[in-house]
């Protein structure tokens, strides 16, 4: 499966707006055979977006910094510098073929991707019961977020490499209330290795 789709890491940071684009044009390709699939690993400049689940009473406060109503799932999260996210566009019929597609199940394939890769660095993670994301204790350390359209994925992973931490303090993260937000740079108190991260990206997958 992985051997037909396409890898592409952007160095520069990439407007939400611009992404969001790109992806849809690309599922559409995707969904009539025109593209491969795409892993496209970037970051983002600092922006709010909300999922079909965002409530607005989990918007804290209004800053300068642009918010988007989006159509993945979930409620409000923040990208900024410093937080890795890796969008997935696949065709899940073939990601499961000869089986029927499942969603949960590419949902626990995406969540087991991102404990693997923090496993590289020393870290243990997991799930919390009841709670979306992927946690090291009380604190989440990665968000996910996707949407399918006739069965081809996108949206995907953030990971928390080292953000600005102070952007997830206007917002509910998440519709999380009780439990916080950490960072690699946070839990291991050393700046992350950028080639050792990507590299681990894509051995684990």
């Amino acid at each position: 499966m992985f051997s037909d789709i396409e890898w592409r890491v952007s160095k520069e940071l990439v407007h939400f707006e611009d992404a969001l684009n790109f992806m849809q044009k690309r599922v559409e390709e995707i969904i009539a055979g025109t593209s491969p699939g795409l892993i496209w690993i970037l970051e983002h400049h600092p922006v709010y977006t909300a999922g079909v689940s965002a409530q607005d009473a989990d918007l804290l406060a209004k800053t300068d910094i642009p918010i988007f109503k989006t159509n993945r799932g979930g409620k409000y999260t923040y990208h900024c510098p410093g937080m890795k996210i890796i969008y997935v566009m696949l065709d899940l019929k073939k990601f499961f073929a000869p089986e029927a597609p499942d969603v949960a199940r590419f949902v626990e394939f995406l969540e087991n991707w991102v404990i693997k890769i923090l496993a590289d660095f020393g870290i243990k993670a997991g799930l919390k019961k009841g709670m979306v994301g992927i946690w090291v204790g009380d604190k989440k350390v990665a968000a996910l977020g996707i949407k399918l359209k006739k069965w081809v994925s996108y949206h995907g992973i953030a990971i928390n490499i080292d953000p600005d931490m102070a952007g997830f303090r206007n917002i509910v993260p998440c519709g999380i209330k009780e439990f916080g937000v950490t960072s690699m740079r946070e839990i291991l108190d050393e700046k992350i290795d950028e080639e050792k991260f990507l590299n681990s990206v894509k051995k684990n997958v």
